[in-house]
This record gives C-alpha cells, structure tokens and sequence, in this order.
C-alpha cells in the first residue's frame, strides 16, 4: 500500500467506533449532525440509481471507500446487491458487524479486488480528497474498470467554494490533510478517464430534507453554493 494511503487507513482505523462523534463535532455549529447528511445524500443516490436504471431493485452497488458503512443500510433494501470496500481494514470489520446483509472487502488502495465489469453502479463519498492527488486518475479508472457497459460511477464530495464547508473541514479532525477539489476537477477526471455523459450538480444549498425541499436543492443544482455537489458519469456501452 502506498505509505499515504497506509497513514489515511491506519488514522481512519482509530474512527472506527467514533466516527459519528468526531464528524458530529465538527459540525455543532450549524445545528445539524452527520445522520442528516447521511439521508439526504442516500435520498439523491436513490434517486439517481432510479432515473438511470428500470430496475434498480435489481443492480448490483459498489460503495468505493465506504469507511463504516454508514449509508448501507438506508441503500440496502433498495438495491440487488450492495459491496462496499475501503483501505481501512478495521473500519470495513466494524461495517460488516452492522451491516450483515452487505459484502465487505478491504484492498490497498490500488486496485479493486473485482473482477473487470462486476457491478452496475458504483459510488464515493467524500473519500476523493483523502485519497493522494497524484492517485486520483487510477481512483476513477479503476472505477471504470468495475463497471458493466452502461454503468453508473457517482462521486459526492465537498464543495471547496462554500464557506461554511470548509469550516466544517477545518473543524474535522481527520480532514486536516484533505484536498478538496472542485466540481470541474472531478467532472475533468472522469471524462479523461474515458466516462461519458459526465454532469455536476451542487447539492445542500438548502436542507434538503425531503422530497419538497431536495426539489428546491435540485432546481438550484447549477449554482456553486451548495454545501457539496456531485458528478455522474457513465460507462461507454462499447467499452
């Protein structure tokens, strides 16, 4: 494992217990806790794996980078299967332990230890800015290479233009080292990579706790003043 990716596994493995404390914490101070951010982002996911698929029920979902499981059961029930893999080994044993339903895997960080087109949608969840800048290419080729002709790859992370997020990052005790990149960052890594149909939108511009409000959020998808954004991407059907 590359030592950078060891020390992010081996300081995200002393979370494993705490996480939820340690990410609450960081965001006191805007009255919301981390189980918020939780359902709003499964909310969008679950809408997106919808719109794109006839039948999600039916999918097979990977969660790269799924630290304790945190939004597998909220996904679970929804899809045909779940599989979630992450560098932090400890962290994947306390998801399993909650998450019985789900397969688990641990890898280097690397390469996914799947064969090439097992899943029909992947995602990432605020996991790209901890993993080394000059890995980010082979993060999304990799997902690339999992995928089925047609599959999805969905990235969610934080939106370095919000004020208010990159005081929450600051405030974060394992985010010290992050780099955070912006939305045209990741929609230019996955078309290079070669996804097709890439698109952005910016998400948490309200609190988009229900489906009233996440239609608010979405009709203000375009602008950068969400708390976060996410960008999809789709796998050619000739790849």
């Amino acid at each position: 494992m590359d030592p950078q990716q060891r020390s992010v596994a081996e300081e995200f493995d002393t979370y494993k217990t705490s996480y939820r404390d340690a990410v609450n914490a960081s965001l006191s101070f805007t009255g919301l806790d981390v189980d918020f951010f939780t359902r709003v982002k499964a909310d969008y996911l679950r809408d997106i794996l919808t719109e794109r698929f006839a039948e999600p029920q039916k999918i097979a979902l990977l969660d790269i980078g799924c630290g304790v499981g945190n939004y597998h059961k909220l996904l679970y029930p929804h899809v045909g299967s779940l599989t979630g893999v992450d560098v932090a080994a400890e962290c994947v044993a306390q998801a399993a332990s909650e998450n019985p339903g789900v397969r688990y895997d641990s890898y280097d960080g690397a390469r996914l230890p799947y064969d090439d087109q097992s899943f029909d949608a992947a995602f990432t969840i605020c996991v790209m800015h901890h993993v080394p800048v000059e890995g980010w290419s082979a993060f999304v080729a990799e997902a690339l290479r999992v995928l089925r002709p047609g599959g999805l790859f969905m990235v969610f992370e934080h939106n370095p233009l919000n004020p208010l997020t990159l005081r929450v990052v600051n405030r974060c005790p394992f985010d010290r080292d992050a780099v955070l990149l912006r939305s045209g960052k990741t929609t230019g890594l996955l078309t290079a990579a070669g996804f097709t149909d890439v698109a952005a939108r910016f998400i948490l511009s309200v609190p988009a706790a229900n489906p009233m409000l996440r239609k608010v959020d979405r009709l203000l998808g375009s602008l950068p003043f969400g708390a976060q954004y996410y960008v999809v991407g789709t796998k050619p059907a000739a790849a």
